[in-house]
């Protein structure tokens, strides 16, 4: 037989084992290739005012060639390992070490860049799409058109090459560390097998469970006013981010096998056949994955917290925008609001007008506030706040010694807590006014431009109103004191009136705003976040899933005679199946319930810094992440029954 010959009978022999690694390898080129021509494509150019993408799109291609080029490595790794005995036995009919690893070289080259030439047509055909995709979330309106890029093909080229030559770097010196009796070991060695649990394993799975819960723990009290400085703040973080990663790994170091050792005792040791399959396999073997199932899981939970976290924004965009401009669009100056009605009338849009007299006075709450987590946002508890008439609302109705707040936020709430009653002193140029402060509300009356970022707005009698009016500091004051809110009667018309807003330059004029605008530019960033960290945690997702499949497909391998014995003994095919999919269940169950949990904690301490929305956009992202995730655990059952039909 000639080498060739050699060669082709390999690669037959081994596709069915390659086809997953083929599959995400071509996925993560394609992927690679339509990243890199975004950043050469005229239409991204053109819209180069509307999104600052090229940056962000760089950062991504860079980490999605780290998750590619460590997949590739760790997957060569496995499938090198699976074929240490042939390695050995073309060693011993007198084949040289250089002429093997030619062998593999050129194995690996057809697999490979074969892929590689797929991937990047697959990534060429898919390009416009994605870029379609880019443009909706980040609602740019701009033409996708098919692009090919020759600096986007040479850069892939020379990206993949690179990571090739790093895969075949790998074997050449596997090869040539390995002895022949070695080689025959290598694949019953990868996997530690440890049947007696020892006192330290359990301390070891304590203390995981332990570190874990601890880091939950401080996550739900890291924002709400226990932590009062930033030292504290960041203290925090770093206690919940180690806790939790060093708890991970002891949790599958030991954490793992001390549950189930617990259950397995409680049965006195009697397992039916499902059990031994499920139960005893993991208990033997998750310990020696613990590091690859820690990185999995960290990652995993990066992922879904940040795609959660971007889509939380971008589902509350509306939400957002609509308390920051309460009307559809917001004026400060009488001439230019007329300007824009008249403009409005002349094409037939009918509208709403709302008129605010807002005046900027100093306010004392040092008497109502709760927790001086506020001193992260505030300097003192004096501050300027605006002030309005509850003759302005329409709905509030004050006497003359009373205040309430209104335009409060949850991310305001999170930091200051305010009591239920108490004192706010109000002071203008020379008279202080106090006042019994009566609640608090979150619906907003004027835009954010009055009311200095996120801080509460402040609603007094219209007599108190006049009396600070008289007395106003001139050093507080906005160059406009009043907010004209005008909105659209028909709100299929908003569009049309947006574009005569943009129409009148008043997009320029930091005090003006268009609800429409705000809500775009919000979606804007978050979509491209979204894009990014979708397509980065798909790319991970699936060579993560990747991974655990080869790692059982190794198992299925070194456990074929176990099956092999039950079959004799009488065992039918759905015994042995029903205990490998509890055994399935364990193996990509355990780390994607461990990453869900990390990532929903993570998300519920910090959720209301981005938006108005938690559960939707959060379950959303959890439930398209799990029924991915499970499609690996299908397949490995699948893999598995292959197997079990083979064992007799």
């Amino acid at each position: 037989m000639s080498i060739n010959q050699l060669i082709l009978q390999n690669l037959k022999a081994n596709i069915k084992h390659y086809y997953l690694y083929v599959f995400a390898l071509m996925f993560s080129v394609a992927l690679y290739f339509a990243f890199v021509t975004l950043q050469y494509d005229p239409a991204l150019d053109a819209a180069k005012g509307s999104i600052k993408g090229a940056a962000a799109l760089r950062s991504a291609s860079i980490l999605l060639i780290a998750i590619v080029l460590i997949f590739n490595l760790y997957a060569n790794n496995i499938f090198v390992k699976r074929r240490s005995k042939e390695i050995g036995l073309l060693q011993l009919i007198g084949m040289t070490k250089l002429r093997i690893f030619r062998i593999l070289s050129t194995e690996n080259f057809i697999l490979y860049f074969g892929s590689l030439v797929v991937g990047t047509f697959i990534g060429f055909s898919v390009s416009k799409l994605i870029l379609m995709i880019l443009f909706h979330l980040t609602r740019i309106k701009a033409t996708a058109s098919l692009h090919f890029s020759v600096q986007a093909l040479i850069q892939t080229l020379v990206v993949f090459g690179v990571i090739y030559v790093c895969i075949m770097l790998v074997n050449y010196l596997f090869i040539q560390r390995q002895t022949i009796l070695s080689l025959f070991r290598v694949s019953t060695s990868t996997e530690a097998k440890v049947k007696q649990m020892s006192t330290f394993e359990a301390v070891f799975g304590f203390v995981g469970l332990c570190l874990i819960l601890v880091g939950y723990f401080v996550s739900t009290r890291l924002l709400n006013g226990n932590l009062t400085t930033v030292m504290q703040l960041f203290g925090g973080m770093i206690v919940i981010l180690a806790s939790v990663i060093i708890g991970t790994y002891l949790f599958y170091k030991g954490s793992v096998r001390l549950i189930l050792n617990l259950v397995r005792k409680k049965k006195n040791g009697y397992l039916n056949v499902h059990e031994v399959l499920s139960l005893a396999s993991i208990m033997y073997r998750m310990k020696s994955n613990a590091l690859l199932l820690t990185v999995i899981t960290t990652v995993s939970a990066l992922a879904i917290g940040l795609l959660s976290l971007s889509y939380i924004s971008y589902y509350s965009a509306d939400k957002t925008a609509k308390k920051n401009v309460p009307a559809h669009f917001a004026i400060t100056e009488v001439n230019d609001a007329n300007r824009f009605k008249a403009a409005l009338e002349a094409d037939s849009i009918q509208h709403k007008d709302t008129t605010i007299e807002v005046i900027q006075a100093r306010a004392d709450l040092s008497e109502i506030m709760a927790s001086n987590m506020g001193n992260l946002l505030m300097d003192s508890t004096v501050m300027r706040m605006a002030v309005i008439s509850d003759k302005a609302t329409g709905s509030i109705d004050l006497t003359p010694d009373q205040t309430m707040l209104t335009s409060t936020s949850d991310l305001m709430l999170k930091f200051v807590r305010f009591q239920n009653s108490g004192q706010i002193r109000l002071s203008g140029q020379h008279s202080v006014i106090p006042q019994t402060y009566i609640g608090l509300e979150k619906h907003s009356y004027i835009s954010w431009y009055f009311s200095n970022g996120d801080l509460p707005v402040t609603v007094v009698d219209d007599s108190v109103f006049q009396k600070l009016k008289q007395d106003l500091d001139p050093e507080l004051q906005r160059k406009s004191s009043l907010y004209i809110g005008i909105d659209i009667v028909d709100e299929k018309q908003i569009e049309a009136a947006n574009q005569i807003f943009h129409t009148l330059g008043f997009d320029d004029n930091k005090a003006y705003d268009s609800r429409l605008n705000t809500s775009n530019d919000l979606k804007n960033t978050m979509g491209l976040l979204m894009f990014i960290v979708g397509f980065l945690g798909l790319t991970f997702l699936i060579t993560s899933g990747c991974i655990l499949y080869f790692k059982q497909m190794d198992e299925s391998e070194d456990e074929k005679s176990s099956y092999t014995v039950l079959r004799k003994l009488g065992f039918t095919q759905n015994d042995l199946l029903n205990g490998i999919k509890l055994k399935q269940l364990f193996n990509f169950g355990i780390p994607l319930v461990i990453g869900l949990l990390h990532s929903y904690f993570a998300i519920q301490s910090g959720w209301f810094l981005f938006g108005t929305e938690l559960w939707t956009p959060m379950l959303i992202v959890m439930v398209l992440y799990t029924a991915l995730y499970s499609v690996f655990g299908i397949l490995s059952v699948r893999h598995y029954r292959r197997v079990i039909e083979r064992a007799l």
